[in-house]
């Protein structure tokens, strides 16, 4: 991905020549203003004086190796939610001509285009248990909406995301480093690790049991991803939808556990004030299933709890594997980052464990 801020002309120019019904004219001045809080894509509103204003986006092709078939999910997915009267809001894409929505400039970079939706904010954290709840019902309205689709149509944008199988292949891969140093300091982490490796066996259960379906996930699921309208607050619609693509029940719901019961993020210090809170917990739970509870089939329900151990689990497995490579995969701001994030991730699970143990007799 281009490292230039400056938006090449030929891009701002394909993604405004064009509207429907209507001929090709000049969208007249233009105002392009970087969007804040984006990880991976580029992000611009761009502000045209005889057109309406739209979102343009790069796509981090290092990431995404295939940004076609990101761009292909999101058409299928956006038509689908459309025409068959789902009642699910996303931002209409920005087409290039009667067929095209995706343009590569000379540098071989890819853009795409949406609606821009007036009067939303994002936030970053949840304040309440009832935003919690509002945003597990958003995600949970996400899946339901595409109950009747056939999810092989949809492309795998990131191989093996959430993939707790190959998560833990590549934790075992990541134990033949040879920075001893790191791994002299992991072997604690690592034993704890492998004493959960049940979690990995039960994953595997549900790959190969018809009783958990695959379903369009998001697999993005945290409340940034959200827009909110400025002045109500109300939900808007999602966003960032790259990573949709077929999943597990668990995905979703469990990385709004990992992200929303504890008032710590993934990168605090602070491992004594990692806990769960328990009003979240249940906000983001009840929300999901009062519309995914009627659609889930009995063992996904039966489960449900597993939700937030096997995300927090990979997450931790994720992080510290990083580590033993080298910090090759995240991006830290020193060099211990990535081990302090899986000590994090894997207090966090504990913390999970012993709540559903004494709320719920749940036995992990």
């Amino acid at each position: 991905m281009t490292k230039n801020k400056k938006i090449p002309q030929e891009v701002l120019e394909a993604f405004t020549r064009y509207t429907p019904d209507l001929p090709d004219h000049s969208a007249g001045k233009m105002i392009v203003q970087p969007m804040e809080g984006g990880l991976i894509n580029r992000t611009f509103k761009v502000t045209c004086e005889l057109k309406s204003p739209f979102l343009l986006q790069q796509i981090n092709t290092n990431v995404f190796k295939n940004p076609e078939e990101v761009q292909s999910n999101y058409i299928l997915l956006s038509q689908y939610a459309e025409f068959e009267f789902t009642g699910l809001k996303m931002p209409w894409p920005v087409y290039l001509n009667k067929s095209e929505t995706l343009f590569a400039d000379e540098n071989k970079n890819y853009w795409r285009a949406f609606q821009f939706i007036e009067n939303s904010k994002s936030v970053n954290s949840a304040a309440t248990a009832a935003q919690a709840r509002a945003t597990a019902k958003t995600f949970a309205k996400f899946t339901s909406a595409f109950d009747d689709l056939n999810v092989s149509l949809l492309k795998e944008t990131i191989p093996g995301f959430h993939d707790l199988s190959l998560r833990y292949q590549q934790f075992e891969e990541a134990l033949k480093t040879e920075l001893y140093e790191r791994m002299a300091k992991t072997l604690p982490l690592i034993e704890q690790l492998k004493q959960r490796e049940r979690y990995k066996h039960f994953y595997e259960i549900i790959t190969e049991s018809d009783e958990f379906p695959k379903r369009v996930m998001h697999h993005d699921a945290k409340i940034a991803n959200i827009l909110f309208h400025q002045i109500t607050g109300k939900v808007i619609c999602l966003v960032d939808f790259d990573t949709a693509m077929p999943g597990y029940f668990f995905s979703d719901l469990g990385d709004m556990i990992r992200s929303m019961t504890c008032r710590q993020d993934e990168n605090s210090l602070d491992y004594a004030g990692i806990n769960i809170r328990k009003n979240f917990y249940e906000a983001i739970v009840d929300g999901y299933l009062s519309i995914m509870g009627k659609q889930f089939t009995v063992s996904e329900k039966k489960y449900i709890h597993y939700s937030g151990l096997l995300i927090i689990y990979m997450q931790a497995l994720r992080f510290l594997s990083d580590y033993l490579n080298g910090d090759v995969y995240y991006k830290t701001t020193y060099p211990e980052q990535n081990f302090d994030r899986a000590k994090n991730q894997l207090t966090l699970l504990k913390r999970l464990e012993d709540f559903l143990s004494a709320e719920y007799q749940f036995k992990v």
